[in-house]
């Protein structure tokens, strides 16, 4: 490689580099809701906050365009996308039925014991994030959780389409969760899951999961519903 085609790849994998920092950044803000639905900022505006310039910002709104999060206003910058109540419901619905399957095929592959020991370890954080009242650190092993079913179930399509959808509804869960009962039945259900996929046994594992997402489903709307919630 020439002196000028290794700095031509250093300066794209600066690039890369630079493109991947906004858009993480981007990201994560839209996830908590520090960028609620609806929140609109100009792209310079969001280069300053960043401390980059313009480019690499751009990309990542084209990026978080193509992913659902945001909308790209030619001249104003972007807009991040609310979600409706419609959309919760078909965002949950799809989740749901992807869920499902990455448990039942991650049941009938019958992963081993390192595999099993993360799921466990997981619900372990949730445990004692429960027993120390934070429901903070519960619902980011509870986020740790699903990732991982659909991360180990074996199928890498399925699990990077389940993955997106994951991080959309991540946005109705912070709103929700301060509303919620303390979410016991949820580590208990995560427990009995991970026992029927240490057996192998894919049909009580698909029917736990099953149970449990259409549980939460009804609550997460029925909280919307309560608190009067349109959109977020």
């Amino acid at each position: 490689m020439t002196p000028r085609s290794t700095s031509a790849a250093k300066q794209a994998d600066s690039k890369r580099s630079m493109v991947e920092e906004a858009y993480g950044a981007l990201k994560g803000k839209i996830l908590s809701n520090e960028f609620p639905g609806g929140y609109q900022a100009l792209e310079e505006d969001l280069a300053v906050q960043l401390g980059m310039s313009r480019t690499p910002v751009r990309e990542a709104l084209i990026r978080l365009q193509n992913e659902g999060f945001v909308e790209v206003i030619p001249r104003r910058g972007m807009r991040v996308r609310p979600l409706s109540a419609q959309d919760i419901t078909e965002i949950y619905e799809v989740l749901s039925y992807l869920e499902i399957a990455a448990v039942e095929m991650l049941a009938r592959r019958k992963p081993g014991p390192a595999e099993i020991a993360r799921l466990e370890g997981v619900i372990a954080d949730m445990d004692r994030a429960l027993e120390d009242e934070d429901l903070d650190a519960w619902a980011a092993a509870d986020s740790r959780f699903h990732r991982l079913l659909v991360e180990l179930c074996g199928n890498s399509r399925l699990a990077g389409i389940a993955l997106n959808f994951l991080e959309q509804g991540n946005r109705v869960r912070m709103i929700t969760m301060p509303l919620r009962s303390k979410p016991v039945y949820s580590n208990v259900n995560h427990a009995a899951v991970i026992e029927a996929i240490r057996r192998g046994d894919h049909e009580t594992a698909r029917e736990i999961h099953r149970a449990h997402k259409a549980r939460w489903g009804r609550e997460m709307m029925d909280l919307l519903d309560r608190h009067r919630i349109r959109e977020v």
